[in-house]
């Protein structure tokens, strides 16, 4: 098997019934390419549909929910193959969608992971929320994309039809190389769910790899299939899952931006600790404004979500230190880059620009690294 396409599934028997088929037959269709079920002890059903309907799909069972990183770690500990494919169960794919990424990475050796287009699955020209064309983060670590800037979607007229590099790519349809995944250890399993992808590209990049948009493939994706835009426990885990992303990133970066301006190796580790420590304080302040908004608009579920993320945080953070950063610029210094970190807050820049806030970002506005 050169290329696992696999769907870890919880309770969305609906999705599989309706999805699946086109998934198969599309994979049937690459060389080497082959579709797994693994399951995260899902209650409804699922597997007896797999059972009767899919038979001839693999399927992996697991004994509990081991979340998005735990079960896709689980996975791929039990698979073989040059690439992964993580795609959710409510992904629609088309026709040949498998081709262009398998091509692509078998073209650029440098690429870690890349990525089709996300088009809604609602509304088909439309970009979807989840990864739309490829995604950055802004000065504070607020995730956005090409095609989805907050709550924002812009119709996909072609504008985004060239490979890119970019910060991350959606979790909801991933290929990795498999060699890179089991290098960096996988996802990190502390977050459960929600960020893991983006932590996972931005860790490839540090490791010397790239991670692209590939936009001759296209998927539709229904979204907010296991967890609602509204539920508190999806706050938790975007508002703690934030925060230990960018500790295990930001020092590094901004240490390997020091140094590539030239700084001495202990110099740029210790300023870059510095950075990130100060950037990453700057986010718990607006992190906290946000939580009294909150408060002040009687959404009591909400605020509590942010005390009980900050909780959670400070029992799994590890932070990094001068030795850790000293020996990553030792071993990556020369050869990694970073691609796809706005220097500018998103937030703030959406509410000047409005609906023109795709068209008012520009490349000078990235840091260069």
């Amino acid at each position: 098997m050169k290329t696992a396409v696999v769907i870890l599934n919880w309770n969305t028997e609906g999705f599989l019934r309706e999805f699946l088929p086109g998934l198969i037959h599309s994979v049937a269709k690459v060389e080497g390419a082959e579709v797994i079920v693994a399951d995260n002890a899902s209650t409804d059903g699922s597997m007896d549909v797999m059972k009767n309907e899919f038979p001839q799909v693999k399927t992996l069972l697991f004994e509990k929910n081991y979340g998005f990183t735990g079960g896709y770690n689980k996975a791929f500990s039990q698979i073989e193959s040059d690439y992964f494919v993580l795609i959710n169960s409510d992904i629609e794919v088309t026709e040949d969608w498998l081709k262009p990424l398998v091509e692509w990475m078998d073209s650029h050796p440098e690429c870690g992971a890349c990525a089709p287009k996300l088009h809604s699955w609602q509304e088909r020209d439309m970009f979807e929320y989840a990864g739309a064309a490829g995604g950055y983060l802004d000065r504070f670590g607020y995730p956005f994309c090409r095609g989805r800037i907050l709550k924002r979607l812009e119709k996909d007229n072609g504008q985004y039809d060239s490979p890119a590099d970019v910060l991350w790519a959606t979790g909801a349809c991933l290929m990795v190389r498999s060699s890179v995944y089991r290098k960096l250890g996988g996802l990190d399993e502390r977050f459960f769910a929600h960020m893991e992808e983006i932590d996972l590209c931005w860790r490839m990049q540090l490791d010397g790899y790239k991670v692209t948009v590939v936009p001759e493939s296209v998927v539709y994706h229904v979204g907010g299939g296991t967890l609602p835009a509204t539920s508190p426990f999806k706050l938790f885990l975007n508002y703690r899952n934030n925060l230990l992303m960018l500790e295990n990133n930001l020092a590094k970066t901004f240490a390997l931006k020091n140094f590539k301006k030239g700084m001495g190796l202990k110099k740029a580790a210790i300023r870059g600790l510095r950075q990130a420590r100060c950037r990453i304080l700057q986010r718990k302040c607006l992190d906290w404004l946000s939580a009294a908004v909150y408060l002040a608009t009687l959404k009591t579920d909400s605020f509590k979500a942010v005390g009980k993320a900050y909780n959670e945080y400070k029992k799994l953070r590890h932070a990094a230190d001068i030795d850790d950063i000293k020996t990553y610029l030792n071993l990556h210094g020369q050869d990694a880059g970073v691609s796809g970190i706005y220097g500018k807050w998103i937030i703030l820049a959406s509410m000047l620009k409005g609906t023109d806030i795709f068209r008012s970002i520009k490349e000078k506005d990235f840091y260069k690294i």
